[in-house]
Protein backbone atom coordinates (compact mmCIF):
# COMPACT_ATOMS: atom_id res chain seq x y z
CA UNK A 1 0.00 0.00 0.00
CA UNK A 2 1.70 3.47 -0.88
CA UNK A 3 2.00 6.22 1.66
CA UNK A 4 0.09 8.67 0.23
CA UNK A 5 -3.14 8.03 -1.44
CA UNK A 6 -6.20 9.77 -2.86
CA UNK A 7 -9.56 10.14 -0.94
CA UNK A 8 -11.42 8.98 -3.48
CA UNK A 9 -9.47 5.52 -3.80
CA UNK A 10 -9.71 4.63 -0.05
CA UNK A 11 -13.12 6.41 0.44
CA UNK A 12 -14.82 2.76 0.79
CA UNK A 13 -11.97 1.02 2.35
CA UNK A 14 -10.94 3.32 5.37
CA UNK A 15 -9.81 0.99 8.29
CA UNK A 16 -11.88 1.76 11.62
CA UNK A 17 -10.31 1.98 14.29
CA UNK A 18 -11.23 3.55 17.85
CA UNK A 19 -10.32 7.31 19.11
CA UNK A 20 -7.99 6.05 21.56
CA UNK A 21 -5.97 4.35 18.32
CA UNK A 22 -6.18 7.29 16.34
CA UNK A 23 -4.84 9.73 19.09
CA UNK A 24 -2.04 7.60 20.17
CA UNK A 25 -0.69 7.12 16.33
CA UNK A 26 -1.05 10.93 15.84
CA UNK A 27 0.67 11.21 19.38
CA UNK A 28 3.65 9.59 17.89
CA UNK A 29 3.84 11.23 14.78
CA UNK A 30 3.58 14.81 16.91
CA UNK A 31 6.46 13.68 19.16
CA UNK A 32 8.84 13.12 16.26
CA UNK A 33 8.07 16.45 14.29
CA UNK A 34 9.42 19.53 14.77
CA UNK A 35 6.36 20.72 16.88
CA UNK A 36 6.87 17.28 19.18
CA UNK A 37 10.79 18.63 19.69
CA UNK A 38 10.27 22.39 20.39
CA UNK A 39 7.12 21.13 22.78
CA UNK A 40 9.97 19.02 25.23
CA UNK A 41 12.77 21.70 25.15
CA UNK A 42 9.66 24.39 26.61
CA UNK A 43 8.94 23.99 30.75
CA UNK A 44 5.56 24.80 30.38
CA UNK A 45 4.33 24.11 34.08
CA UNK A 46 7.07 25.61 35.45
CA UNK A 47 6.17 29.03 33.19
CA UNK A 48 2.64 28.68 34.12
CA UNK A 49 3.32 28.72 37.73
CA UNK A 50 5.42 31.92 36.96
CA UNK A 51 2.48 33.36 35.83
CA UNK A 52 0.49 31.76 39.18
CA UNK A 53 -1.79 30.26 36.45
CA UNK A 54 -4.29 27.53 37.94
CA UNK A 55 -7.10 25.71 36.60
CA UNK A 56 -10.26 27.33 37.22
CA UNK A 57 -12.87 25.14 39.50
CA UNK A 58 -15.96 27.17 39.29
CA UNK A 59 -17.82 28.61 36.46
CA UNK A 60 -17.38 28.04 32.74
CA UNK A 61 -14.52 25.61 32.34
CA UNK A 62 -11.58 27.18 29.77
CA UNK A 63 -10.33 25.80 26.43
CA UNK A 64 -7.27 25.74 27.91
CA UNK A 65 -5.13 24.53 30.79
CA UNK A 66 -2.23 26.57 32.12
CA UNK A 67 0.07 25.24 30.14
CA UNK A 68 -1.96 25.24 27.02
CA UNK A 69 -2.33 28.97 27.37
CA UNK A 70 1.96 29.01 27.29
CA UNK A 71 1.87 26.79 24.71
CA UNK A 72 -0.49 29.48 22.45
CA UNK A 73 1.63 32.20 22.83
CA UNK A 74 4.62 30.05 21.75
CA UNK A 75 2.70 28.70 18.72
CA UNK A 76 1.59 32.83 17.79
CA UNK A 77 5.55 33.48 17.78
CA UNK A 78 6.60 30.28 16.15
CA UNK A 79 4.26 30.50 13.28
CA UNK A 80 3.61 34.28 13.01
CA UNK A 81 0.13 33.79 12.09
CA UNK A 82 -2.35 36.71 12.68
CA UNK A 83 -4.89 35.24 15.89
CA UNK A 84 -7.39 34.76 13.00
CA UNK A 85 -5.66 32.40 11.09
CA UNK A 86 -3.62 30.73 14.10
CA UNK A 87 -7.24 30.04 15.61
CA UNK A 88 -8.07 28.49 11.87
CA UNK A 89 -4.79 26.11 11.76
CA UNK A 90 -5.28 24.80 15.17
CA UNK A 91 -9.05 23.77 14.27
CA UNK A 92 -7.14 21.99 11.24
CA UNK A 93 -4.29 20.77 12.65
CA UNK A 94 -3.97 17.61 15.04
CA UNK A 95 -0.32 18.54 15.76
CA UNK A 96 -1.07 22.16 16.62
CA UNK A 97 -4.20 20.93 19.21
CA UNK A 98 -1.37 18.23 20.73
CA UNK A 99 0.51 21.04 21.44
CA UNK A 100 -1.58 23.28 22.81
CA UNK A 101 -3.07 20.27 24.86
CA UNK A 102 -6.25 19.81 23.65
CA UNK A 103 -8.13 17.47 21.44
CA UNK A 104 -11.33 19.03 18.69
CA UNK A 105 -13.54 16.59 17.35
CA UNK A 106 -15.06 17.27 13.78
CA UNK A 107 -17.79 19.62 14.38
CA UNK A 108 -16.90 21.36 17.15
CA UNK A 109 -14.20 23.69 15.97
CA UNK A 110 -13.46 27.01 18.55
CA UNK A 111 -15.07 29.44 16.46
CA UNK A 112 -14.27 32.56 19.00
CA UNK A 113 -11.62 34.29 17.02
CA UNK A 114 -10.80 36.88 19.55
CA UNK A 115 -9.67 33.83 21.97
CA UNK A 116 -5.72 34.15 21.65
CA UNK A 117 -6.33 38.00 22.22
CA UNK A 118 -7.89 37.38 25.46
CA UNK A 119 -5.64 34.71 26.50
CA UNK A 120 -2.55 36.80 25.61
CA UNK A 121 -4.28 40.28 27.75
CA UNK A 122 -4.28 37.75 30.72
CA UNK A 123 -1.00 36.67 30.45
CA UNK A 124 0.11 39.98 30.41
CA UNK A 125 -1.58 41.01 33.34
CA UNK A 126 -0.12 38.23 35.10
CA UNK A 127 3.75 38.59 33.78
CA UNK A 128 6.80 38.42 36.04
CA UNK A 129 9.64 38.90 33.26
CA UNK A 130 12.19 38.09 35.81
CA UNK A 131 10.42 34.96 37.37
CA UNK A 132 9.91 34.04 33.65
CA UNK A 133 13.45 34.03 32.69
CA UNK A 134 14.39 32.37 35.75
CA UNK A 135 12.06 29.38 35.17
CA UNK A 136 13.58 29.19 31.48
CA UNK A 137 17.56 29.54 32.05
CA UNK A 138 17.31 26.87 35.13
CA UNK A 139 15.59 24.05 32.73
CA UNK A 140 17.87 25.41 29.88
CA UNK A 141 20.85 24.97 31.72
CA UNK A 142 22.02 21.40 31.42
CA UNK A 143 21.56 21.88 27.92
CA UNK A 144 23.85 24.99 27.56
CA UNK A 145 27.59 25.49 28.09
CA UNK A 146 30.03 28.22 28.53
CA UNK A 147 27.84 29.45 31.16
CA UNK A 148 31.14 31.88 31.79
CA UNK A 149 31.18 34.07 28.71
CA UNK A 150 28.30 36.85 28.38
CA UNK A 151 27.65 39.17 25.61
CA UNK A 152 25.26 41.81 25.46
CA UNK A 153 23.31 44.54 22.74
CA UNK A 154 20.69 46.56 23.04
CA UNK A 155 18.07 46.36 19.94
CA UNK A 156 14.66 48.13 19.26
CA UNK A 157 11.27 45.85 18.63
CA UNK A 158 9.04 48.48 16.53
CA UNK A 159 5.61 48.38 17.20
CA UNK A 160 3.12 48.33 14.52
CA UNK A 161 1.80 52.32 13.93
CA UNK A 162 1.59 54.20 10.77
CA UNK A 163 5.18 56.63 10.59
CA UNK A 164 4.11 59.78 12.84
CA UNK A 165 4.10 63.15 11.74
CA UNK A 166 2.93 65.97 13.71
CA UNK A 167 0.03 66.93 11.09
CA UNK A 168 -1.00 63.18 11.68
CA UNK A 169 -1.18 63.05 15.12
CA UNK A 170 -3.24 66.17 15.16
CA UNK A 171 -5.85 65.09 12.73
CA UNK A 172 -5.70 61.72 14.29
CA UNK A 173 -7.25 63.87 17.78
CA UNK A 174 -9.67 65.93 15.58
CA UNK A 175 -11.15 63.06 14.64
CA UNK A 176 -11.79 61.56 17.87
CA UNK A 177 -12.77 64.55 19.54
CA UNK A 178 -15.27 65.55 16.48
CA UNK A 179 -16.44 61.77 16.59
CA UNK A 180 -17.70 62.56 20.10
CA UNK A 181 -19.27 65.93 19.61
CA UNK A 182 -21.50 64.62 16.87
CA UNK A 183 -22.10 61.21 19.03
CA UNK A 184 -22.95 63.05 22.33
CA UNK A 185 -25.00 65.79 20.12
CA UNK A 186 -27.18 63.14 18.68
CA UNK A 187 -27.65 61.50 22.20
CA UNK A 188 -28.49 64.56 24.08
CA UNK A 189 -30.72 65.72 20.73
CA UNK A 190 -29.36 69.15 20.90
CA UNK A 191 -27.46 71.58 17.80
CA UNK A 192 -24.07 70.27 16.92
CA UNK A 193 -21.57 73.00 17.49
CA UNK A 194 -20.49 74.90 14.52
CA UNK A 195 -16.71 74.70 13.43
CA UNK A 196 -14.70 74.65 10.37
CA UNK A 197 -14.09 70.77 10.35
CA UNK A 198 -15.20 70.59 6.85
CA UNK A 199 -13.07 72.72 5.42
CA UNK A 200 -10.00 72.03 7.64
CA UNK A 201 -10.81 68.14 6.15
CA UNK A 202 -10.73 69.45 2.67
CA UNK A 203 -6.97 71.16 3.17
CA UNK A 204 -5.60 67.70 4.95
CA UNK A 205 -6.58 65.89 2.42
CA UNK A 206 -5.38 67.76 -0.45
CA UNK A 207 -2.32 68.08 2.04
CA UNK A 208 -2.25 64.26 1.95
CA UNK A 209 -2.36 63.87 -2.23
CA UNK A 210 0.23 66.55 -2.63
CA UNK A 211 3.75 65.28 -3.61
CA UNK A 212 5.63 67.95 -2.57
CA UNK A 213 4.80 68.85 1.20
CA UNK A 214 7.15 71.71 1.86
CA UNK A 215 7.82 73.47 4.84
CA UNK A 216 5.54 75.99 4.09
CA UNK A 217 2.78 74.04 3.22
CA UNK A 218 3.47 71.51 6.98
CA UNK A 219 3.28 74.94 9.52
CA UNK A 220 0.32 76.30 7.64
CA UNK A 221 -1.84 73.34 7.99
CA UNK A 222 -0.18 72.59 11.45
CA UNK A 223 -1.37 76.05 12.45
CA UNK A 224 -4.74 75.55 11.70
CA UNK A 225 -5.11 71.89 12.81
CA UNK A 226 -3.52 73.07 16.32
CA UNK A 227 -6.48 76.24 16.10
CA UNK A 228 -9.58 73.83 15.26
CA UNK A 229 -8.37 71.07 18.19
CA UNK A 230 -7.85 73.69 20.80
CA UNK A 231 -12.05 75.28 19.20
CA UNK A 232 -13.28 71.32 19.28
CA UNK A 233 -11.54 70.81 22.55
CA UNK A 234 -13.36 73.84 24.59
CA UNK A 235 -16.56 72.59 22.70
CA UNK A 236 -16.51 69.37 24.17
CA UNK A 237 -15.90 70.82 27.57
CA UNK A 238 -18.62 72.95 27.55
CA UNK A 239 -21.24 69.49 26.39
CA UNK A 240 -19.78 68.01 29.51
CA UNK A 241 -19.79 70.64 31.69
CA UNK A 242 -23.40 71.63 30.53
CA UNK A 243 -24.97 67.72 30.56
CA UNK A 244 -22.65 66.70 33.52
CA UNK A 245 -25.70 65.25 35.37
CA UNK A 246 -27.12 63.34 32.47
CA UNK A 247 -23.74 61.90 30.96
CA UNK A 248 -22.51 58.63 31.53
CA UNK A 249 -18.81 58.94 30.48
CA UNK A 250 -16.18 56.03 31.04
CA UNK A 251 -13.05 55.03 32.03
CA UNK A 252 -12.06 55.15 28.54
CA UNK A 253 -13.21 58.84 27.47
CA UNK A 254 -11.44 60.39 30.29
CA UNK A 255 -8.26 58.25 29.48
CA UNK A 256 -8.23 59.59 25.62
CA UNK A 257 -9.35 63.19 26.13
CA UNK A 258 -6.17 63.53 28.90
CA UNK A 259 -4.09 62.16 26.08
CA UNK A 260 -5.14 64.29 23.73
CA UNK A 261 -4.62 67.51 25.88
CA UNK A 262 -1.25 66.28 26.12
CA UNK A 263 -0.68 65.97 22.53
CA UNK A 264 -2.11 69.46 21.79
CA UNK A 265 0.36 71.26 24.96
CA UNK A 266 3.24 69.17 23.19
CA UNK A 267 2.48 70.46 18.98
CA UNK A 268 1.63 73.68 20.61
CA UNK A 269 5.03 74.15 22.48
CA UNK A 270 7.01 72.82 19.44
CA UNK A 271 4.60 74.84 16.91
CA UNK A 272 5.82 77.70 18.66
CA UNK A 273 10.04 77.12 19.24
CA UNK A 274 10.27 75.05 16.22
CA UNK A 275 11.94 72.38 17.64
CA UNK A 276 11.02 68.89 18.84
CA UNK A 277 11.12 68.02 22.50
CA UNK A 278 11.83 65.19 24.61
CA UNK A 279 9.25 62.68 25.34
CA UNK A 280 6.63 63.33 23.02
CA UNK A 281 3.48 61.50 22.50
CA UNK A 282 3.31 59.78 18.59
CA UNK A 283 0.34 58.06 18.90
CA UNK A 284 -2.76 58.19 20.30
CA UNK A 285 -3.74 54.73 20.50
CA UNK A 286 0.09 53.88 21.75
CA UNK A 287 0.64 56.97 23.80
CA UNK A 288 2.95 54.81 25.75
CA UNK A 289 5.68 54.58 22.77
CA UNK A 290 8.35 57.40 22.25
CA UNK A 291 10.92 58.05 19.58
CA UNK A 292 14.03 55.88 20.25
CA UNK A 293 16.88 57.70 18.15
CA UNK A 294 19.18 54.68 16.72
CA UNK A 295 21.51 56.96 14.52
CA UNK A 296 21.33 53.96 11.59
CA UNK A 297 21.98 54.74 8.13
CA UNK A 298 18.89 53.58 7.35
CA UNK A 299 16.38 54.43 9.72
CA UNK A 300 17.67 57.75 12.14
CA UNK A 301 15.04 56.68 14.56
CA UNK A 302 12.88 53.73 15.32
CA UNK A 303 9.17 53.69 17.53
CA UNK A 304 8.92 50.55 19.73
CA UNK A 305 10.49 49.56 22.81
CA UNK A 306 14.08 49.41 23.43
CA UNK A 307 14.97 46.24 24.83
CA UNK A 308 19.00 45.45 26.59
CA UNK A 309 19.96 41.65 25.79
CA UNK A 310 22.50 39.24 27.24
CA UNK A 311 23.35 36.19 25.44
CA UNK A 312 24.90 33.28 26.79
CA UNK A 313 25.79 30.45 24.88
CA UNK A 314 23.60 31.66 21.83
CA UNK A 315 20.60 31.85 24.45
CA UNK A 316 19.13 35.14 24.79
CA UNK A 317 17.51 36.96 27.34
CA UNK A 318 16.10 40.40 28.25
CA UNK A 319 17.70 42.34 30.84
CA UNK A 320 15.96 45.66 30.67
CA UNK A 321 12.97 46.62 27.95
CA UNK A 322 11.73 50.13 28.35
CA UNK A 323 9.48 51.99 25.67
CA UNK A 324 11.29 55.07 26.64
CA UNK A 325 14.59 55.88 25.23
CA UNK A 326 17.97 54.90 27.93
CA UNK A 327 21.34 54.61 27.29
CA UNK A 328 22.24 50.79 26.67
CA UNK A 329 25.89 52.30 27.93
CA UNK A 330 25.39 52.20 31.32
CA UNK A 331 24.04 48.79 31.42
CA UNK A 332 27.28 46.61 31.35
CA UNK A 333 27.51 46.20 35.07
CA UNK A 334 23.79 44.84 35.22
CA UNK A 335 24.25 42.86 32.36
CA UNK A 336 26.69 40.95 34.31
CA UNK A 337 24.91 40.82 37.06
CA UNK A 338 21.68 39.85 35.73
CA UNK A 339 23.40 36.96 34.32
CA UNK A 340 25.48 35.44 37.81
CA UNK A 341 21.81 35.46 38.62
CA UNK A 342 20.00 33.64 35.66
CA UNK A 343 22.90 31.15 35.94
CA UNK A 344 24.56 30.83 39.21
CA UNK A 345 27.93 30.72 37.85
CA UNK A 346 30.64 32.90 37.45
CA UNK A 347 31.34 35.09 34.07
CA UNK A 348 34.93 35.59 33.09
CA UNK A 349 34.91 37.14 30.06
CA UNK A 350 31.84 39.86 28.86
CA UNK A 351 31.69 41.05 25.24
CA UNK A 352 29.75 43.98 24.61
CA UNK A 353 29.40 47.30 21.92
CA UNK A 354 32.30 50.08 22.61
CA UNK A 355 29.52 52.49 24.29
CA UNK A 356 29.30 49.80 27.29
CA UNK A 357 32.93 50.45 27.75
CA UNK A 358 32.32 53.28 30.70
CA UNK A 359 35.33 53.89 33.18
CA UNK A 360 33.20 52.18 35.51
CA UNK A 361 31.99 48.96 33.76
CA UNK A 362 35.81 48.42 33.28
CA UNK A 363 36.69 49.36 36.92
CA UNK A 364 33.96 46.98 38.17
CA UNK A 365 35.37 43.96 35.53
CA UNK A 366 38.93 44.74 36.52
CA UNK A 367 38.41 45.20 40.43
CA UNK A 368 36.41 41.63 40.92
CA UNK A 369 37.80 39.52 43.06
CA UNK A 370 38.19 37.07 39.29
CA UNK A 371 38.68 39.52 36.93
CA UNK A 372 36.48 39.99 33.88
CA UNK A 373 37.95 39.75 30.12
CA UNK A 374 36.52 42.65 28.07
CA UNK A 375 36.11 42.98 24.31
CA UNK A 376 36.87 46.87 25.03
CA UNK A 377 40.03 48.39 23.32
CA UNK A 378 42.54 48.70 26.19
CA UNK A 379 43.14 52.19 27.63
CA UNK A 380 46.35 52.82 28.70
CA UNK A 381 50.21 50.97 29.07
CA UNK A 382 49.98 48.05 26.73
CA UNK A 383 50.18 45.29 28.90
CA UNK A 384 52.95 41.93 28.60
CA UNK A 385 50.34 39.71 27.59
CA UNK A 386 49.32 42.54 25.26
CA UNK A 387 49.04 40.12 21.90
CA UNK A 388 47.31 37.42 23.77
CA UNK A 389 44.59 40.17 25.17
CA UNK A 390 44.40 41.55 21.75
CA UNK A 391 43.16 37.52 19.82
CA UNK A 392 40.78 37.70 22.88
CA UNK A 393 39.43 40.70 22.10
CA UNK A 394 38.87 40.23 18.66
CA UNK A 395 37.61 36.72 19.02
CA UNK A 396 34.63 38.55 21.77
CA UNK A 397 34.00 40.96 19.46
CA UNK A 398 33.63 38.96 16.42
CA UNK A 399 31.61 36.62 18.49
CA UNK A 400 28.96 39.51 19.26
CA UNK A 401 29.21 41.07 16.22
CA UNK A 402 27.72 37.95 14.31
CA UNK A 403 26.19 35.75 16.70
CA UNK A 404 24.45 38.08 18.84
CA UNK A 405 23.27 40.79 16.57
CA UNK A 406 22.34 37.93 14.21
CA UNK A 407 20.23 36.83 16.22
CA UNK A 408 18.25 39.94 16.59
CA UNK A 409 17.36 39.48 12.80
CA UNK A 410 16.41 36.09 12.43
CA UNK A 411 13.55 36.96 15.60
CA UNK A 412 12.77 40.04 14.14
CA UNK A 413 11.94 38.40 10.74
CA UNK A 414 11.04 34.45 11.43
CA UNK A 415 9.29 35.10 15.26
CA UNK A 416 6.77 38.11 14.27
CA UNK A 417 8.95 40.65 15.77
CA UNK A 418 9.83 42.56 12.78
CA UNK A 419 6.39 44.56 13.73
CA UNK A 420 4.60 43.86 17.36
CA UNK A 421 1.21 44.49 16.68
CA UNK A 422 0.26 43.76 20.45
CA UNK A 423 -2.19 47.05 21.34
CA UNK A 424 -1.33 48.05 24.74
CA UNK A 425 2.35 48.01 26.98
CA UNK A 426 1.70 44.93 28.86
CA UNK A 427 0.82 42.85 25.74
CA UNK A 428 3.71 44.27 23.68
CA UNK A 429 6.22 43.47 26.53
CA UNK A 430 4.27 40.04 26.31
CA UNK A 431 5.07 39.24 22.86
CA UNK A 432 8.08 40.38 22.91
CA UNK A 433 9.10 38.16 25.69
CA UNK A 434 7.94 34.87 23.73
CA UNK A 435 9.36 35.52 20.49
CA UNK A 436 12.44 36.18 21.74
CA UNK A 437 12.10 32.63 23.71
CA UNK A 438 10.99 30.85 21.02
CA UNK A 439 13.71 31.32 19.26
CA UNK A 440 15.88 30.32 21.73
CA UNK A 441 13.91 27.15 22.15
CA UNK A 442 13.95 26.18 18.52
CA UNK A 443 18.07 26.68 18.34
CA UNK A 444 18.46 24.20 21.25
CA UNK A 445 16.00 21.59 19.80
CA UNK A 446 17.69 21.56 16.88
CA UNK A 447 20.81 21.09 18.92
CA UNK A 448 19.41 18.22 20.50
CA UNK A 449 18.65 16.50 16.53
CA UNK A 450 22.13 17.08 15.54
CA UNK A 451 23.36 15.60 19.02
CA UNK A 452 21.05 12.55 18.28
CA UNK A 453 21.73 12.33 15.10
CA UNK A 454 25.52 11.82 15.72
CA UNK A 455 24.93 8.86 18.32
CA UNK A 456 26.17 5.74 17.12
CA UNK A 457 23.29 3.59 16.41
Amino acid sequence: MRKIQQITEISQTLPLYQESELLSFYRSSFESSELGRLYRVFPFSAIAESFSLKTCKSGRKSFFSPEGKIALMVLKSYTGLSDRKLVEQINGSIHFQFFCGIFIRPGEEIRDTKLVSKVRCELASRLDMDSFQKEMAGAWKPLMKDLHVVMSDATCYESHLRYPTNEKLLWEAIEWIYGRIVTLSRELKMRRPRSKYDDIRKRYMNYTRSRRKTRKKRRKLRTSLIFLLEKLDRQLDAIESQYRGILVLDGFHHKRRNIIREVLSQQRQMHRSGESMPGRIVSIDKHYVRPIVRGKETKAVEFGAKANLIQVDGINFIEHVSFKPFNEGVRGISSIQYARLLFRKKVTHFAADAIYGTNRTRKYCSSSPSPIYTGFVRKGKKARDEDHRSKLRSLLSKERSTRLEGSFGTEKEHYNLRKVKARTEETEILWILFGVHTANAVRLAARGQRKEQRKPA
